[in-house]
């Protein structure tokens, strides 16, 4: 097993050599900015990986290796894009693991977190309300507050929260009173999104709660009934909100409009269609002519030039990431924690589900990060801090192995 962990190591610091290799050359002379941008990639992964060896040999190491490899992919394409946002994007990757070894050290046993179920619920409240009033509107969506020149997007961190909740009551539930006394802090949450038109976030936090509801009982019937009231809530919003028409509307024809509010989708498929199947090799797209093409649209931009056989190189990544997420839930000790990881890993399919969906016109685009990959600090450091939280459930399931 050391063995094995040592070759896929040695073969991602081989890949982002490569990568970086090809950045280093593209513009006909040989640059050594991109070779340092690289080391400290590696190095950063390197540190992280020998954290979890020295001090947790027991625990799941390819939770953290998988998700530093997905993360090269955003790295090398935002530094393609622009230099700047990707010398940013390193710097959240260092705090990224920073906080992931912060978690891994000093953070208590996460079974300890259920008493505290409530505060989680009324913490979720909290946070996402704040946009409302000290937010600020991006792309048609007040979901970010600003502090100066930092910014950050609360809903981040309400997921895990709102994962923290539904962990510690689900086992309450044995009938419909209590899934519907129990949803509250849920429906509230969605309810706040459709006011800040993040119907990302909201769709994310309906998934996140079905799936749980389901691991956690059993029951279908919860789960065709949660569907039914979120088909009808959806069709009334489409009557009573002009941003949910108007997503739903470009989604149905974005070429009717392909130089106004279907440009960003029309642009998204042009590229994705551009790259065929080998790409168009990196840095040899176009894929700037997406606007935001460094948060919303990257995927576009790496089907464009990695081609349809690297985009699902990266999907497939991310199966890898979900599938270790859900053995971790497997061999937990106890429910909460299982519960916990059950809650993390839809978090991140879903995630996944809603960009891909989004920018390849099989769902609405609703413009939420894809993990590890899109230009982002909130993004970037809560994702390694569930990374974190997985590595402890592993831990304690490893225990005593």
């Amino acid at each position: 097993m050391v063995n094995l962990e040592k070759s896929i190591l040695k073969n991602i610091y081989l890949i982002i050599i490569l990568l970086f290799l090809i950045l280093s050359l593209h513009r006909g002379t040989f640059e050594i900015a991109p070779f340092i941008y690289g080391a400290f990639s590696i190095i950063l992964i390197f540190y992280g990986h020998f954290i979890i060896k020295r001090f947790y040999p027991n625990v799941d190491k390819y939770l953290f290796i998988i998700s530093a490899f997905i993360v090269q992919f955003g790295l090398v394409m935002l530094y393609r894009l622009d230099l700047q946002r990707a010398v940013r994007q390193m710097a959240w990757f260092a705090v990224g693991v920073t906080v992931f070894i912060f978690v891994l050290l000093l953070f208590p046993n996460i079974k300890r977190l259920e008493k505290y179920s409530l505060t989680f619920a009324l913490l979720t409240i909290i946070i996402l309300t704040l946009p409302l009033f000290l937010g600020r509107e991006i792309k048609g969506s007040k979901n970010w507050i600003q502090i100066g020149s930092f910014s950050f997007q609360p809903s981040e961190l309400g997921k895990l929260f709102i994962i923290f909740y539904l962990s510690g009551v689900i086992k309450k539930i044995n009938d419909y009173k209590d899934v519907l006394r129990y949803s509250i802090p849920v429906v509230l949450s969605i309810i706040i999104f459709v006011l800040e038109k993040d119907l990302g976030s909201a769709l994310m936090f309906f998934g996140i709660f079905m799936t749980m509801l389901y691991i956690g009982t059993s029951r279908i019937s919860y789960i065709l009934s949660g569907l039914g009231l979120f088909g009808i809530g959806g069709f009334l919003s489409y009557f009573m909100f002009d941003h949910v028409k108007r997503r739903v509307n470009i989604w149905l024809d974005p070429w009717k409009d392909k130089y106004g509010a279907g440009y960003q989708i029309c642009q998204s498929l042009i590229a994705i269609a551009s790259g065929g199947l080998f790409g168009t090799g990196l840095a040899g797209g176009h894929p700037e002519v997406i606007p935001e093409v460094h948060t919303d649209f990257i995927f576009s931009a790496i089907s464009e030039e990695f081609g349809l056989l690297g985009a699902i190189a990266l999907l497939i990544l991310y199966l890898l990431l979900i599938y270790r997420m859900l053995r971790t839930a497997l061999y937990a000790k106890d429910d909460f924690s299982r519960l916990v990881a059950v809650g993390i890993a839809s978090m991140f399919a879903f995630q996944v589900f809603v960009i891909v969906g989004g920018v390849t016109k099989m769902i609405p685009l609703t413009g939420i990060t894809l993990p590890f990959v899109s230009y982002g600090g909130s993004s970037m450091t809560i994702s390694f801090l569930s990374i974190g939280i997985l590595q402890k459930i592993s831990e304690v399931g490893n225990s005593d192995e």
